[in-house]
């Protein structure tokens, strides 16, 4: 099983990014995926989350509006739009996957600054 973020990079506020996450070795439509971050001194938190087919979405509050999150379950992708990046988006974020099991990936850095 293997989970792969990629897309993360510095940007200054009010930039975009978008994070890929991509999946193997398990049955990834049958799966709900979610993103998160930690950043430094503070626990890891949920940002968005899809259901298996694509059709619900939970967003935390303070990215609502922001991110975007989508999947292309032909591919074994999810992915998260970020717009209007603020320094307080800084952290790494983590894809995961819930089903039978969790799985996690390994995290790639976003870095919000001027």
């Amino acid at each position: 099983v293997q989970l792969v973020e990629s897309g993360g990079g510095l940007v200054q506020p009010g930039g975009s990014l978008r994070l890929s996450c991509a999946a193997s070795g398990f049955t990834f439509s049958s799966y709900a995926m979610s993103w998160y971050r930690q950043s430094p001194g503070k626990e890891r938190e949920m940002v968005a989350r899809i259901d298996s087919l694509g059709g619900g979405t939970n967003y935390a509050d303070s990215v609502k509006g922001r991110f975007t999150i989508s999947r292309d379950n032909a591919e074994n992708t999810v992915y998260l739009q970020m717009n209007s990046l603020k320094p307080e988006d800084t952290a790494v974020y983590y894809c995961r996957a819930r089903g039978s099991y969790y799985y996690w990936g390994q995290g790639t850095q976003v870095t919000v600054s001027s």
